[in-house]
């Protein structure tokens, strides 16, 4: 069950990694947009900054084994929070 998505791409998590507080991160690393939690989304304007980034790069995965043949980024930048689009 999807309970937060990450605030750069988009992508579904069971746990949020800002903790049951959503305010204590836990400094991991997205692994499709490779965002460290707590650092580069710490701010919308440091999200939207890192998002940018990430697309003009290409939006590659972090860690690559993990992405779905089938992805796309438009349908799950559709996920981002409002606050942080």
């Amino acid at each position: 069950m999807t309970i937060w998505h990450c605030r750069v791409c988009g992508l579904d998590y069971e746990e949020s990694p800002w903790g049951l507080d959503d305010r204590t991160p836990d400094y991991t690393i997205c692994e499709c947009c490779g965002a460290e939690f707590g650092y580069d989304d710490y701010t919308p304007a440091s999200v939207r900054r890192y998002r940018l980034n990430w697309l003009q790069s290409g939006a590659a995965w972090f860690y690559p084994k993990l992405r779905p043949a089938d992805w796309q980024p438009e349908p799950q930048l559709a996920y981002v929070p409002e606050p942080y689009r």
